[in-house]
């Protein structure tokens, strides 16, 4: 069993105090945006046969179930996520979908994914990486259960390039989100939220991580004027 450390744990946890008013603080503080993000995320898979994908920091299973929906019927979905809050309220939420028999969720973090080499044809991870405390070593993991040529795709928030849209962004981000969140849950939780994107490395720092790791062909694309970025890599 894989120890987070003490940062981790914190994160785990923060998630955990949040978990009943996610999906709805997501969907309030995006303006609706994110489930578009979410889709041409999920298009970058580019599956078209039989096949087994993962979702890693899963939460409540909104990217499993976009998968799910531009898939055959023959691929099936592994969701993991450290936050056994989040995959109780995801297991729900698939259960009483269409898609229940194809999707299946369970605790584990992405340091550590309880997976064999190679069992994948590609993996994602949404809104998740940056809340991993060892990104070299998740990165690592992703890697090792994708087949040769699989492909990982990652949904993650960005700082806009345009000077106004950046000013008027942090404004929102660093001022607005944690008061409005704090009207529904935790503020410190909506605090954590733009700290963490503010900390993420640049475009090309990230991307130069992930050939390290051993990524080929990386590349990215912004979304929403650079709110948040796609990142593509192949094994």
């Amino acid at each position: 069993m894989y120890a987070l450390s003490e940062k981790g744990e914190r994160i785990r946890a923060m998630f955990g105090s949040i978990a009943p008013r996610y999906d709805l603080l997501n969907r309030l503080l995006s303006l609706g945006i994110d489930r578009r993000w979410r889709r041409f995320a999920v298009g970058k898979i580019g599956l078209s046969g039989a096949g087994r994908v993962l979702d890693v920091a899963t939460g409540t299973g909104d990217v499993a179930l976009e998968i799910a929906a531009q898939t055959p019927a023959s691929v099936s979905i592994v969701g993991v996520d450290f936050c056994p809050e989040m995959v109780n309220l995801g297991r729900v939420k698939v259960e009483g979908s269409r898609y229940a028999g194809r999707i299946t969720l369970q605790v584990a973090p992405c340091e550590e994914i309880p997976f064999d080499e190679q069992s994948f044809d590609a993996a994602t991870i949404s809104f998740g990486i940056r809340n991993v405390v060892d990104r070299f070593k998740g990165l690592s993991e992703m890697r090792r259960v994708l087949r040769d040529g699989g492909k990982i795709v990652i949904l993650e928030f960005s700082t806009p390039t345009a000077p106004l849209f950046r000013s008027l962004y942090h404004f929102y981000f660093l001022k607005m989100l944690p008061v409005i969140g704090g009207l529904f849950s935790r503020q410190s939780a909506y605090r954590y939220l733009p700290d963490s994107v503010l900390e993420f490395p640049s475009r090309e720092s990230f991307k130069a991580m992930m050939t390290e790791v051993g990524f080929k062909d990386v590349q990215h694309f912004d979304l929403t004027g650079g709110i948040a970025t796609v990142y593509l890599g192949t094994r």
